[in-house]
Parts: structure tokens; C-alpha cells; sequence
């Protein structure tokens, strides 16, 4: 399993309002349709800026009219939202209750999972000599993939998206772990042996032996003992279902989660490793 972490980053040019405890979005410059922006998103160092960043890109990437280049920044923001509040477990408890009731449910999913993620790093000295970082296979490729499979096997898309995006950033990873797996569905060679057909670095075949191999071990009847299976940590089987469960009840949260990036954490920090890493 690969390592990740969230970036830090200094405080962005914005405020937040409070309302009856409840943020109250306020525009800022970067977050205009067209403006110049930091890459990667400059991300708050304080609870209440941090709350209006959760919800303006929560926001942006379920709304259909933000696409391109525009939708890649919000997702990238989005993530480092969590993975700051994860690295600040102080700030659980005000950044979640000032978000709109209606964003609570989801936000506080993507903030725990990322939490229970990221307590399974060891953090070392070294980055990973034995990655490349892709782009990943356009959107509405990987969302066929996963259709496909659910209709064949049963599992729902949303499942074996999250996986996805858990083991290989959807398949933005490319390289054996440290465990000797392979592939962006990350199968051990002897696991890809009986439940692998075609390709172990194609998206689409492992994503249909990733539903294959659930399928076998009681998905979708038992998700988590199907996720157990697929991967013997109980923080992973609540984040691949909390990311799971997000997407089913909207599946436009799986647009934020497409343009979310490779990070590694070591004792140095936490480090993005870009499209080009490795090459």
C-alpha cells in the first residue's frame, strides 16, 4: 500500500462569517471564475477559513458549469481541506459545526476517512524510487469501468471507486508497493493469479477483478468483510465506505474525488509528487 499525506500550506486571502454558528461564504480572489491561482491550493491555517474552503469546494465540484481546469483546482482543494483538518484533530469539532447542515453528513465522512488514513502512515525519511505518477484515465472512462463491473458482478461503482481512489489515487500511481503489489487496483501477484484476467496495470481489468475478488469474499451483502479481505485494516474498510457511501447518495462527488493528488508523507513533511514524479 502506497503512503500519502496532506500538504500544509499557508493561509489563503479570505474570511469566513459566522451565522448563528454556521460559515457564511464570502468571495475570494482566488476562487473567481479566470483568476490566478496557487498550485497547489493555498490552504488555511485557521479553523473558520479552513470551514469556507470545505465549503466553496465541496460546492464547486458538484456544480456541472465548473469543468477543465477550474474543477481540478477545487478538487485539489477539497483534499487538502481534509488532509489539513486531519493533521489538526484540534479543529474537528469547529470546522465541521460551522459548515451548512446540509454539507455536515459528507464532510465530516471525507474528514474522518482521511484521518483513518493517514494514522496507518509510518512516516520515512525517503521518497518512493520506485513510482511514476500518470495522469489517470479520463473521467467518464474510469465511471464506465466501474458501471460496467457493478452490472457484471454485483458491487456497487461506488465501492470499487473508492478503492480506486485509495490505492492509486485512480491509477495516478504506477510502480509496486512495498508489499510487492502492482497494478492501480494494487493486487499481490498471487491474488491477480486467480482472480486477475487481461492486464494488472489496465484500469478496467483490475477494476473488474477488484469486483470479481469482492464478490467472492461476500460483496455486496457483506462490504466489510469484503473490504477486510481486500485489505486487513479496519481504518481502510471505514474510509473506502465512507468515501463509498458519499458517492452513492451523490454521485457528482465523484468529480472532486477524480482530481484528487498523489501525497507521501515522510519525516520531512508532507510532499506532492506531481504528474511527471518519478519519470
Amino acid at each position: 500500500m502506497h503512503r500519502a499525506g496532506g500538504r500544509a500550506s499557508e493561509s489563503v486571502d479570505g474570511s469566513a462569517k459566522r451565522n448563528s454558528g454556521v460559515v457564511t461564504v464570502a468571495r475570494r480572489r482566488d476562487t473567481e471564475p479566470g483568476a490566478p491561482r496557487t498550485h497547489p491550493p493555498a490552504v488555511a491555517s485557521d479553523p473558520d477559513t479552513l470551514a469556507l474552503q470545505i465549503v466553496e469546494a465541496e460546492r464547486a465540484v458538484r456544480n456541472q458549469s465548473v469543468s477543465g481546469a477550474d474543477l481540478a483546482w477545487f478538487g485539489h482543494l477539497q483534499q487538502l481541506t481534509y488532509r489539513r483538518l486531519a493533521a489538526r484533530p484540534e479543529w474537528h469539532d469547529a470546522v465541521l459545526g460551522a459548515l451548512p447542515a446540509e454539507m455536515r453528513v459528507t464532510a465530516t465522512a471525507n474528514a474522518d476517512a482521511t484521518a483513518d488514513l493517514r494514522a496507518t502512515v509510518v512516516p520515512g525519511p525517503d521518497l518512493p524510487t520506485a513510482w511514476r505518477i500518470v495522469d489517470p484515465a479520463p473521467l467518464s472512462d474510469l465511471n464506465r469501468y466501474y458501471r460496467e463491473a457493478e452490472t457484471e458482478f454485483g458491487v456497487s461503482w461506488a465501492y470499487l471507486a473508492a478503492i480506486h481512489l485509495v490505492e492509486t489515487r485512480m491509477g495516478r500511481i504506477r510502480g509496486t508497493s512495498i508489499a510487492g503489489a502492482q497494478g492501480p487496483m494494487q493486487f499481490m501477484p498471487a491474488t491477480w493469479k486467480v482472480w486477475g484476467e487481461g492486464d494488472v496495470d489496465s484500469d478496467r481489468d483490475a477494476i473488474r477483478a477488484a469486483a470479481r475478488y469482492l464478490r467472492a469474499n461476500g460483496a455486496p451483502g457483506n462490504m466489510a468483510g469484503a473490504l477486510f479481505r481486500y485489505n486487513q485494516s479496519q481504518r481502510y474498510v471505514r474510509a473506502v465506505t465512507a468515501y463509498a457511501e458519499v458517492m452513492r447518495a451523490d454521485p457528482d462527488a465523484f468529480r472532486g474525488y477524480y482530481h484528487w493528488q498523489v501525497y507521501y508523507l515522510t519525516t520531512r513533511g508532507d510532499i506532492w509528487l506531481p504528474v511527471g514524479y518519478g519519470r
